[in-house]
C-alpha cells in the first residue's frame, strides 16, 4: 500500500505492507468558495453582531492586523478589496491614515522579503508595520480578569477603527485560532503573550475547546479591552482554499468559524494506535521545528501509551525560535527539561520545548526532517527516515499492528478518545 504525505511544498511516499491495519485520517471535504471576494463583501454588508463600515462614523485612522507567513491566510486575495471598500466607505480617509500591522507574536518581525511575499503590490499608500513583540512601542489597555497585561502595538492600539484578518484553525491549547488572536497574540507584547500562554497547562486548555478554555477566554476579554471592532476570518481546506469567510465581532466570528473548522478537522478513533505517522500538512505548517510541534500534539492524542510516533516536517527555515533553541541546550535530556519547566515560572519559547518533552517522555518519537541529526539532537529529538523507521518498527513488532496516518496533523484534533 502506497501513501503520500505532504512535506514542505513536496510530497513523500510511504510504502506499507498488505494486511497491516492502517487508518488514514484526513479532513472532511467541503466545497471551496466560488468567489471569496464576493463572500468578503457579503460579510462586510452584514457583519455578525456589529454595524457595517458604511454605518459607522468616518474614523481618522484605521489599523488592520495581518498574520505573518507562518499562516496561510490569503492576504493577497482579500486585503485589496477590503482596502478598496474602506476608502469608498470613508472618502476622507487617506492612505497614510491606514496602517497594516503584520503580527507574528514572538516570531521575528517580518523583513522586507517576507513582507513582499505576504502583501499585495498595491497598498494605496498605506503604512506597513512589522510588529516586534520585544521592541515595538506598545499601548496599554489595562489588565484582564485573569491577570494578563493587555499591551499591543501602539500603531494598532492608537487607531480609531481596528480590524483583524486571520484564519480559524484548531490549536493545541487555545482551542481554535481566529477572532482577536491576531491582535492579542500577533500584535502583543512579550509579557502579554507569556501571561496568556501560561494557562496552557490547565486541563481545559486543549484543541477544540472554547467554552471553558482559560487561554481562549482571556484572549476574547483582551480583544474587548483593546476594542477590536471587526474580525475577518476564513476557514481553509487542506489545500489552503477558503471554504468559509465571516466578518463581525471577533468572538462571535471565531465561534461561528470554529464550528466549520471542527466539522472539517475534528477526528475520532475507536482505540489507540501502535504507530502514528503524522505529517504537519506541508508548508507553511512545517516551515520550522517550532511550528511543526503542533502536529506532534495531535499524534499523541491517538497513540498508545509508550507508542511510536514519527513526525514528518521539512523545517525549511530551521529551528525557528532562538529562545526555544537556547532553552533546550540547558538540559541534558527531555526528562530534566520537563521537570524544570513544570517547577519554574512560565516562559514563552521554553514552552515549546516543554511540549516536545511532554511527548518524547511518554512516546518513542522520531522526526523526518531536512534538519540535521545534530540539530535535532540538540533539541533532544531523534532524526529518523520515514520509510526505514516505519519498516524497523514493523519488523520489531510482535502480533497485529495498528497504524494511524495523520495527513494534516497541525490542523487536526481528536474529539473523542
Amino acid at each position: 500500500m502506497e501513501h503520500t504525505l505532504r512535506y514542505g511544498t513536496q510530497e513523500l511516499t510511504l510504502e506499507l505492507p498488505e494486511g497491516v491495519t492502517v487508518d488514514v485520517f484526513e479532513p472532511k471535504r467541503a466545497p471551496c468558495l466560488a468567489d471569496p471576494v464576493a463572500e468578503l463583501q457579503a460579510g462586510l454588508d452584514s457583519p455578525i453582531g456589529c454595524m457595517s463600515l458604511e454605518g459607522r462614523s468616518a474614523p481618522k485612522s484605521v489599523a488592520i492586523a495581518l498574520p505573518d507567513e507562518t499562516r496561510p491566510f490569503p492576504t493577497r486575495l482579500l486585503l485589496p478589496p477590503l482596502l478598496k471598500r474602506l476608502f469608498q466607505a470613508f472618502p476622507t480617509l487617506r492612505g497614510e491614515d491606514v496602517a497594516l500591522v503584520v503580527g507574528g507574536g514572538l516570531h521575528p518581525p517580518a523583513d522586507e522579503a517576507q513582507l513582499a511575499r505576504i502583501l499585495p503590490e498595491n497598498l494605496h499608500g498605506c503604512r506597513v508595520v512589522s510588529h516586534d513583540a520585544k521592541h515595538s512601542p506598545m499601548r496599554s489597555f489595562g489588565t484582564t480578569s485573569r491577570g494578563t497585561p493587555v499591551e499591543v502595538n501602539k500603531v494598532y492600539g492608537d487607531a480609531e477603527l481596528k480590524i483583524v484578518m486571520g484564519m480559524v484553525d484548531a490549536h493545541q491549547f487555545v482551542g481554535f485560532t481566529g477572532g482577536a488572536k491576531g491582535v492579542v497574540i500577533g500584535c502583543a507584547s512579550e509579557p502579554m503573550i507569556e501571561a496568556n500562554h501560561r494557562m496552557m497547562r490547565e486541563e481545559a486548555a486543549c484543541a477544540g475547546n472554547i467554552e471553558n478554555n482559560p487561554v481562549r477566554l482571556d484572549m476574547n476579554e483582551s480583544g474587548e479591552l483593546i476594542g477590536v471592532d471587526i474580525a475577518i476570518n476564513v476557514v481553509l481546506d487542506p489545500h489552503k482554499k477558503p471554504v468559509a469567510l465571516m466578518a463581525g465581532v471577533p468572538a462571535l466570528v471565531m465561534r461561528a468559524a470554529a464550528q466549520q473548522t471542527g466539522f472539517l478537522y475534528g477526528l475520532e478513533f475507536s482505540e489507540p494506535y501502535d504507530i502514528v505517522v503524522a505529517s504537519c500538512g506541508g508548508a507553511p505548517k512545517d516551515i520550522c521545528l517550532y511550528q511543526a510541534q503542533k502536529g506532534l500534539n495531535s499524534a499523541t492524542q491517538c497513540a498508545k501509551p509508550g507508542g511510536k510516533i514519527i513526525l514528518v516536517a521539512q523545517c525549511a527555515q530551521g529551528i525557528g525560535d532562538e529562545v526555544y533553541e537556547e532553552y533546550v541546550k540547558q538540559y541534558p535530556c527531555a526528562y530534566s527539561l520537563k521537570k524544570a519547566f513544570e517547577a519554574s515560572p512560565f516562559k514563552m519559547g521554553a514552552h515549546k520545548a516543554y511540549l516536545f518533552a511532554r511527548a518524547t517522555t511518554n512516546f518513542e518519537v522520531k522526526i523526518h526532517s531536512d534538519l540535521s541529526k545534530e540539530a535535532l539532537a540538540q533539541c533532544h529529538l531523534e532524526k529518523g527516515d520515514l520509510q526505514s523507521t516505519v519498516d524497523g518498527w514493523l519488523a520489531a513488532h510482535n502480533g497485529p499492528v495498528r497504524i494511524a496516518l495523520l495527513k494534516n496533523a497541525n490542523s487536526s484534533f481528536f474529539t473523542q478518545q
